[in-house]
């Protein structure tokens, strides 16, 4: 399996986790016909297996699976296949593609709001959880504080409807923010966009803070579609997964 990642264009490439191997190898068997829609999986004693990984590596993968919308897993039943190709994820209650076109049209926006509008208490509150942010090493953490993050600066707009909207996703945004960094490694990038977005906050800047907004959708936006479309490449393989 390829440990190896070159997806994106002009970056370094990028060691690829045992989760990703296994996803990749499950996901190219199902897109290849070796498991056809209605068919069960392996079990997740036989698929450890099979590819020398340990049971939670295994579950991220069938989890992120599931997320793509390939398979269904049946309590007690197993892990089916319901669709050969990735059409678009789902985080929660909502589809990646309307989640992206809902914070398009209310994140950017109260971005504009927030650098006209926001208090010094925003500005200590958002500058010191950025800090913790850039910090933290465990994914989960992470994922937890960047939810947050979107919350302070919609309320940074001094409108508690804003909130309220980025409260009824907050779930899906935390799923699909857990997603990007398995399958994308997207945390460190997402600092900067997130501090370009503190900075634009800090100079008043409408213009700037909705364009650095814009900037974070628009990689949100990348490398979901790199995610669920990859290019085909003939990278070199450096090994199989490991526990």
């Amino acid at each position: 399996m390829n440990l190896s990642d070159s997806r994106t264009a002009g970056q370094p490439p990028r060691r690829v986790s045992a989760m990703e191997a296994v996803l990749a190898h499950l996901r190219d068997a199902i897109e290849r016909g070796e498991y056809a829609v209605g068919d069960k999986l392996p079990s997740e004693a036989e698929l450890c297996r099979t590819l020398e990984v340990s049971r939670p590596v295994l579950r991220e993968a069938l989890r992120a699976l599931q997320t793509m919308g390939l398979t269904v897993s049946k309590t007690g039943k197993g892990t089916f296949v319901v669709a050969s190709t990735v059409e678009d994820p789902t985080f929660g209650d909502y589809s990646a593609s309307d989640l992206l076109e809902v914070r398009r049209h209310v994140e950017i926006p109260v971005a504009g709001y927030a650098a006209l509008r926001r208090t010094p208490e925003n500005l200590d509150h958002l500058t010191h959880l950025l800090d913790r942010m850039e910090r933290e090493t465990d994914t989960t953490a992470w994922v937890a504080m960047d939810t947050l993050f979107h919350l302070a600066v919609a309320e940074a707009a001094q409108n508690p409807v804003f909130r309220r909207v980025i409260e009824e996703i907050r779930d899906a945004l935390a799923r699909q923010s857990a997603f990007l960094n398995e399958l994308g490694g997207r945390r460190e990038q997402s600092n900067r966009e997130h501090r370009a977005i503190v900075e634009a906050l800090i100079d008043g800047s409408e213009l700037d803070a909705t364009d650095a907004m814009a900037h974070h959708l628009d990689r949100v936006e990348t490398t979901l579609t790199d995610i669920v479309r990859p290019p085909r490449t003939d990278s070199t393989t450096e090994g199989g997964p490991e526990a």
